[in-house]
């Protein structure tokens, strides 16, 4: 199973759902896939992905822990979702030019894991059917939190001031 997690955000991420229902009418995504669209799902009219416009938490954790691999957009806490449990992940970053959100951060985020080794990018001139290709011999780098480091700068920075 594929799960496909587009976040919360307002805007339509059509972009992304076209392409991989392409390759699923190819044949290349022949896995069955989840979808968690947020604002899309009730505006994306497809047959070949069930859509949900949120799952609750308990759920969404249990999709996650079981899929093959996640398709996502470039937010952060939906990628260090995945990578904090060892998953594949496929991250296409939103676009302001194609109203899918109001800047183009999201391609910092993707470029930025994608240079440390946790997940592979799925840009606006790549093919989706490669990017999954790649999938089959991608090993994802384990994540290392640097929580308690980036804690003890904090707090040196308050004892000092």
């Amino acid at each position: 199973m594929i799960l496909v997690t587009l976040g919360t955000q307002d805007k339509q991420f059509f972009r992304l759902l076209k392409a991989i229902d392409e390759q699923i009418e190819k044949g290349n995504i022949k896995d069955k896939v989840i979808v968690q669209a947020g604002y899309n799902a009730s505006r994306y009219e497809t047959k070949n992905m069930k859509m949900f416009d949120l799952i609750d938490r308990e759920e969404f954790g249990k999709l996650v822990d079981e899929c093959d691999f996640l398709i996502t957009h470039g937010g952060e806490g939906s990628i260090l979702n995945g990578v904090r449990l060892g998953k594949k992940i496929i991250a296409c970053p939103r676009l302001a030019k194609y109203g899918e959100h109001l800047n183009d951060h999201q391609v910092q985020i993707v470029t930025e894991f994608s240079n440390l080794g946790y997940i592979l990018p799925f840009n606006e001139d790549d093919d989706l059917g490669d990017v999954i290709n790649k999938l089959k011999t991608f090993k994802p780098k384990k994540f290392v939190s640097n929580t308690e480091n980036f804690i003890k700068v904090i707090k040196n920075y308050i004892d000092n001031n």
